[in-house]
C-alpha cells in the first residue's frame, strides 16, 4: 500500500502534468489562430486583384 506522501507525490505529477499539456496545447491553438489572423489579409487582397 503506497504511503500518503508517495499518493500526493503522484497525483502532483499527474496534475503538473496535465497542465503543461493544456499550456502547451493551448499556445498551438492561440499561434494557429495568430497565423491564419496574420495570413488572411495578404489571401484577400490576392483573391481581389
Amino acid at each position: 500500500m503506497p504511503t500518503a506522501k508517495k499518493l500526493a507525490n503522484i497525483g502532483y505529477k499527474t496534475f503538473s502534468t496535465s497542465m503543461m499539456l493544456l499550456t502547451v496545447y493551448g499556445d498551438y491553438l492561440c499561434s494557429a489562430r495568430a497565423y491564419h489572423y496574420f495570413q488572411l489579409p495578404s489571401s484577400q487582397c490576392q483573391t481581389a486583384e
